[in-house]
């Protein structure tokens, strides 16, 4: 720095200086120090006097800028380097007094790392360059370093040459211009290496003054394609209007931020960003600061975040998800289709345990599975009965799932639940549907074999009748018999129509018509204290079914009915065209869809528990008391309406009386008319009937009762001996009898083989059974004459007449 006083001691540099004590005792700067003996001084007395009076005026003048000014003053001898001189500025800046400091060198108040670059600038200025010197490390009296700036000079002092040395103490500044470097750097690093683009733009033209390099990685963009541009130069929205009004907001609010700003990189590419911009004073003018954060993948996750809330919120199944390491395993979230499912919200079941859906019906054993999988930490699938809010029950298909962190720890654990109670009751009832299937079998094969039994004592017991007369001994005894196989048969009727196995005889029928023949008798079954109303659907559609087993299942519906209303009530029958479509054919088993004629017939009687409605079909099972039902009631109407090719299906409700629906497939066809058959004037016959049967006793008793009823009897117990006799015999075979059923060869199957060599032969089947073998073996595809057993005398003499006189066939 330059000085006052520096600029006058060069003014007289070539010029010695003296120094004088003065009248302290202290040298003084600028003064001779000749005698008045001296022949130089030959003025007079009072030129001398003036002269000394300048020179005290001049020396006081210097000494008080010496002494008073802020900076330092060091005067260094060039020879010694030592310190000849020191003003209190410099005592205080180094902590000396004046004394200790005059007794000091160069080296002593500089760092040694520094000194040679002191000592060089030092004969540098010896040498008449006076360059300053800045940031100087001085070292003071107690260790602390001090910076200063020294502007320096040579001078002469008493004879000797000197450098008179300005020191500033510059401390302070060259601190803060440290910290101020420090800052700038800092700043600069995390301007260069943050994870976010930034731009510095001119608070007044908007125009691009800095970039940081990772928005040039980020846009493919150079930084001198940057520079001098503006922001809305860069990506899709180029000088558009709205771009440059967003700079206008921004320059008015001084802060602006765009979520959703495309920005177009130098390859044509959009990446989503944010950008959040500033306006900031920087020594005295607004300088902008741009923001500009990469949400490309964010914006992805976001989007596919939204997909999977709408999806979940979409599936029909619940979504449970609950809280692992917490206790008790609270809810914490609880999707739109759980809330669907259950009644609840999910405000209801936030911060509850899932065991809020469990009750009296939960089994214990699937809790159990799902508390030990909760403890292992594995996944689990278990049906449950739960229980929605207001308290219906639903079956639960729960398949738990644990989620785990990144170190495998399970932290939650996802339930999804789906309704599975109609597929269920689908099971529910196919099992149901196999049930009676298997029970149908097994009747079927006990009415066989029954038939084939009672063909037998029925048989004899009517010739044994017939042979008695009124008053005999042992008559009452064989009409017991008689009665009792009669019931027995009756049973196996019922047996053979539950398990569908009887022969029908289908027609086009009206189901109006069929109600209206029995309303006068149902109304005598029903008794006076039973309101009986009809509610038939005109026009209603026809439908093909055997009218006798229609009538069946009128009449025992209506019976069960009656029995349901003890104290009286009101029973209602209704017909109605209706169309059953694919999803109650698929809610309901065994039900095709299409036009359909449903028979309801309704009670108010006392209803059924859901315990008795899964068994009302099984046939010998009842809720009446022993001695006032056999329980095959309701279990014919099931295999009638099946074997006509309908379904049924009933509602109750304890208290509430019931309701059974009857549905008949509809045909569009006309009704045909019922013609009753005239029985024929006798029972006797006189032709020759070739029987064919494999079960002895029954084949003994049908001869036996042929014989009686004159006709010639040619006995085979199988086809192939049927066959032979027919070789063999000469005479004309009128009537083939046989059964369907068996061993080798099916009596249809022999009818066949015959036909062509005896084509007037007629031919009567007879069988204890169906199943599907008279379907199977021809005989109602043939329209071949058919005769249900058990066979008594009057049944087989007059289906036999019937079929030789050509009434049926």
């Amino acid at each position: 720095m330059t000085a006052t006083g520096t600029k006058s001691l060069n003014d007289h540099e070539s010029e010695p200086v003296g120094v004088a004590p003065n009248e302290s005792g202290r040298h003084r700067i600028g003064a001779s120090t000749g005698s008045t003996d001296d022949p130089v001084v030959s003025a007079d007395s009072s030129d001398r006097t003036t002269t000394e009076e300048a020179l005290q005026a001049s020396e006081a003048k210097y000494r008080a800028i010496f002494e008073r000014t802020s900076d330092a003053i060091l005067i260094t001898d060039v020879e010694m380097q030592t310190f000849r001189y020191a003003n209190p500025a410099a005592c205080h800046m180094l902590g000396y007094t004046e004394t200790e400091l005059c007794g000091l060198a160069l080296k002593d108040i500089h760092p040694r790392e520094s000194l040679p670059h002191v000592l060089a600038r030092f004969s540098a200025r010896v040498a008449g360059a006076h360059p300053p010197a800045v940031d100087v490390p001085c070292v003071k009296k107690d260790g602390t370093i001090v910076y200063v700036d020294i502007n320096a000079t040579r001078l002469t002092v008493d004879g000797r040459t000197t450098v008179v040395g300005f020191l500033r103490d510059v401390t302070e500044r060259r601190q803060a211009q440290c910290t101020l470097r420090a800052s700038e750097s800092r700043y600069r690093r995390l301007f260069e290496s943050a994870k976010d683009g930034i731009l510095i733009l001119d608070g007044t033209t908007g125009q691009i003054l800095d970039v940081n390099p990772f928005l040039i990685t980020l846009t493919g963009y150079s930084r001198v394609d940057f520079l001098g541009r503006h922001l809305w130069d860069i990506g899709p929205r180029e000088n558009t209007q709205a771009a440059r009004a967003a700079f206008a907001e921004l320059i008015a609010n001084e802060y602006v931020r765009y979520e959703h700003l495309p920005l177009e990189a130098r390859d044509g590419r959009l990446i989503d960003v944010e950008v959040v911009s500033n306006v900031y004073r920087v020594e005295g003018e607004n300088v902008i600061q741009c923001n500009v954060r990469d949400v490309t993948a964010r914006r992805r996750i976001e989007r596919e975040l939204r997909v999977l809330d709408r999806a979940v919120r979409a599936v029909s199944q619940g979504i449970l998800i609950t809280d692992a390491v917490a206790v008790d395993h609270p809810i914490i979230y609880a999707s739109p289709g759980f809330e669907r499912l259950t009644g609840y919200s999910a405000a209801d079941v936030i911060g509850k345990n899932c065991r809020l859906l469990q009750g009296a019906g939960t089994d214990p054993a699937s809790i159990s599975t799902l508390q030990s999988a909760i403890r292992e930490g594995r996944d689990c699938a278990v049906e449950l009965l739960n229980y929605r809010k207001d308290g219906t029950a639903f079956w639960n298909q729960l398949a738990l799932s644990p989620v785990r962190d990144a170190l495998g720890h399970v932290t939650n654990f996802v339930g999804v639940q789906t309704d599975v109670s109609e597929r269920r009751l689908l099971e529910s009832q196919f099992r149901q549907v196999q049930k009676m299937e298997a029970v149908g079998r097994l009747a079927g094969g006990v009415a066989h074999d029954f038939n084939n039994v009672l063909s037998v004592i029925l048989s004899y017991g009517e010739m044994l009748l017939s042979d008695m007369q009124p008053g005999e001994p042992m008559r009452n005894d064989i009409e017991e018999i008689h009665k009792a196989g009669k019931r027995a048969a009756d049973l196996t009727h019922q047996l053979l129509m539950f398990s569908r196995q009887q022969v029908l005889a289908p027609k086009v029928i009206d189901l109006n018509d069929v109600l209206t023949s029995m309303e006068r008798m149902l109304q005598r079954i029903l008794g006076a204290d039973v309101e009986l109303v009809s509610l038939p659907t005109r026009p209603l559609g026809r439908v093909r079914a055997d009218p006798t087993c229609v009538e069946q299942v009128v009449m025992n519906l209506v019976v069960n009915a009656r029995d349901a209303m003890p104290t009286g009530g009101k029973l209602t029958m209704e017909t109605a065209n209706v169309v059953l479509d694919q999803a109650y054919a698929t809610a309901h088993v065994g039900v095709r869809p299409g036009p359909h004629v449903m028979l309801a017939v309704t009670d108010t009687g006392t209803g059924m528990d859901q315990a008795t409605l899964a068994r009302i079909f099984e046939p010998f099972f009842t809720t009446k008391e022993i001695g006032r039902g056999t329980g095959l009631g309701l279990s014919t109407v099931f295999g009638v309406v099946q074997q006509n090719g309908g379904s049924v299906w009933v509602d109750s409700e304890v208290g509430r009386g019931t309701t059974f629906k009857v549905y008949l497939p509809r045909v569009e066809a006309a009704a045909e008319a019922i013609i009753a058959t005239a029985p024929p004037t006798t029972l006797r016959g006189s032709e020759t009937i070739l029987l064919v049967e494999d079960d002895d006793q029954v084949r003994v008793v049908a001869t036996d009762i042929l014989r009686r009823s004159g006709y010639q009897v040619i006995e085979a117990c199988n086809a192939q001996e049927a066959l032979v006799h027919s070789e063999q015999t000469p005479m004309t075979i009128h009537l083939l009898l046989s059964d369907v059923v068996m061993p080798q060869m099916s009596g249809p199957e022999l009818a066949k083989r015959l036909a062509s060599a005896r084509p007037e032969m007629r031919v009567l089947c007879m069988s204890g059974y169906t199943d599907d073998s008279i379907v199977r073996h021809g005989v109602l595809e043939a329209h071949i004459a058919y005769l249900q057993k058990p066979i008594t005398p009057e049944a087989l003499t007059t289906r036999v007449r019937e079929v030789l006189d050509g009434a049926s066939s």
